[in-house]
């Protein structure tokens, strides 16, 4: 709903930044579906609010149009990104994230990619569930 300006600064600044965070683009049969960042939580503001190690990476993620959710697709999605996270990123033991709370489907698909429910976190704009996937569980997933 924000001006076309508002998210082509967000990622601007991101592209201009330090590496910290990187945005990614999710594109399905050739149309653009979904947006990702994948983030040093442990150099975030994040990290305030729960026990962050190392080189935790975050995950922030949309998935656009109303066609492309509740087919699996989230699912499938984050266990691809959080797979390639921890194959490429040997200091990294493990991918955050901090999906609402409220928004079920999402932490749902979650825990269908291997994530755990590790807590509820109050941040400055939602209620959040800390959802962890664990490097030392891969071989189990």
């Amino acid at each position: 709903a924000a001006p076309a300006e508002t998210p082509a600064a967000h990622v601007r600044a991101q592209l201009d930044g330090d590496g910290r965070s990187v945005p990614c683009l999710g594109v399905l049969a050739g149309t653009p579906m979904s947006y990702w960042e994948v983030y040093r939580a442990d150099l975030d503001p994040v990290a305030r609010y729960y026990p962050a190690r190392p080189h935790d990476t975050g995950l922030h993620l949309l998935i656009g149009a109303v066609a492309q959710r509740g087919r699996g697709l989230g699912t499938a999605l984050l266990r691809a990104v959080a797979d390639h996270v921890l194959d490429h990123r040997p200091s990294c033991a493990r991918v955050v994230a901090e999906p609402d709370l409220r928004n079920t489907p999402s932490v749902a698909a979650f825990l269908g990619a291997g994530f755990r429910f590790a807590a509820e976190l109050e941040l400055p704009d939602k209620r959040a569930a800390l959802m962890i996937r664990d490097r030392s569980l891969c071989d189990v997933l």
